[in-house]
């Protein structure tokens, strides 16, 4: 923490209210702080003093952060609320594009804007006037009466959400899981109850008593994790719901003990994007941006069966070994050739356990089957979703367990006929 300045506090500055402030925006942006470590905190503050930028920032840091993953968002965080006079005003451009003529000046870095919602969640802040020359203070902030929209962000539409609400639904996506049921494998091994006789075990053991047979060795069948395979269209039509979509395919990347043996997330517009290790980054931030600058068709156009293509020749055979499941998010809207798409499409649903599609245009009532690129594709899917909301990633989790769950996939095929 370098370039720190001087903590210059007023004579009342309630330091008790402004720790338990600053701990419950690190809470909201993700760290795991409950009451006792605000305790410990106000009471190592107490006893190191907080007249020395860096003791005091240390202080904080040894009580609030115990993973690698949480330094930035701490950083982020400690450095809006206790050093920036104007912390409120960045914040809020940062949120906005304009705020009171505030225009944010460069880009925001690692967990910046991730620290922001934190501390303005449900607050209306009364921005005050500062001179040039005006001594710094701690604005206190009470955010005790924010309220959850969590029941009716669930149904919402992603693209209808506002900023307050994406941040929101962001933090719920992040708290979901998609577990999934380990595969029957033909490999067995020795178990005491297991459910078939093991005749080699059986007679070694007879071996060594002369040819007695004492006892009957059992075995079961071994089971094993699957892959998760995830392509995800990021062109104009679908940028916002890839955003939505690669923040949730993050937190199942870094969820130990899901299931899955592996996870690979692909991107793809105009040209296929392997962004499979930055999905593995811990800070979700961080992740996105690093996907975000290699793959370099975002809000580009869209050529479906070329990208196709390019994964079923190029990593087909290196991610898809296991049975692995296939999510692939697209709202199938490509202008190439039908037929090259179908093969692709046909190549790709062979190679996989079960190819699940999700696609935000069916969150309509009146959708149809009408669109060239739809009707090659639909055919080779084991289930068609809609993925436009946090309800359907919900929903999502309870499919990928049910193996005979094709979504709407009977229902849009007859239309078709």
């Amino acid at each position: 923490m370098a370039n720190l300045p001087d903590l210059d506090l007023p004579e009342s500055p309630k330091l008790t209210h402004n720790i338990t402030y600053f701990a419950r925006a690190l809470r909201k942006a993700g760290l795991p702080i409950g009451p006792g470590r605000v305790i410990d905190a106000i009471r190592a503050v107490e006893a190191a003093g907080f007249t020395d930028k860096f003791d005091f920032y240390w202080t904080l840091h040894a009580c609030f952060v115990n993973r690698p993953e949480h330094r930035v968002v701490f950083a982020q965080i400690f450095r809006l609320y206790w050093r920036d006079p104007r912390y409120m005003e960045h914040m809020m451009a940062m949120m906005l594009p304009a705020i009171r003529g505030v225009q944010e000046e460069r880009k925001a870095q690692s967990a910046e804007k991730r620290a922001a919602e934190a501390l303005l969640e449900g607050i209306e802040p009364d921005l005050p006037e500062l001179d040039e020359n005006e001594e710094e203070f701690l604005i206190e902030v009470d955010a005790s009466q924010t309220m959850s929209n969590e029941e009716r962000l669930r149904s919402l539409d992603f693209e209808q959400m506002s900023t307050a609400e994406i941040a929101q639904a962001k933090r719920m996506l992040a708290r979901l899981r998609l577990p999934v049921k380990p595969i029957p494998s033909r490999r067995t091994r020795a178990a005491l109850r297991g459910h078939e006789i093991d005749w080699r075990r059986t007679l070694r053991g007879s071996m060594r008593r002369g040819g007695e047979l004492h006892d009957i060795a059992l075995k079961k069948r071994r089971h094993r994790w699957p892959n998760l395979i995830v392509l995800c269209d990021i062109s104009g039509s679908m940028s916002q719901y890839s955003r939505m979509v690669l923040h949730f395919l993050h937190a199942v990347a870094n969820e130990k003990g899901a299931g899955w043996a592996k996870v690979h997330a692909f991107t793809f517009g105009t040209r296929l994007t392997n962004i499979t290790r930055h999905m593995q980054t811990r800070d979700v931030d961080q992740a996105l941006s690093a996907a975000g600058a290699q793959a370099q068709d975002w809000e580009g156009g869209t050529r479906i069966g070329d990208c196709l293509h390019s994964f079923n020749r190029d990593w087909s055979r290196r991610v898809m070994g296991q049975g692995a499941v296939v999510l692939l998010i697209t709202d199938g809207l490509d202008r190439g050739d039908p037929e090259a798409l179908a093969k692709e499409m046909n190549r790709l649903h062979l190679s996989a356990r079960r190819l699940i599609w999700l696609n935000p245009l069916l969150r309509w009532d009146g959708f149809a089957p009408k669109a060239q690129g739809i009707k090659a594709m639909l055919p080779h899917v084991d289930a068609f979703r809609a993925g436009h909301s946090v309800q359907t990633l919900e929903d999502l989790a309870e499919a990928i367990s049910r193996t005979n769950d094709s979504g709407d996939k009977d229902r849009l095929m007859a239309m078709l006929d």
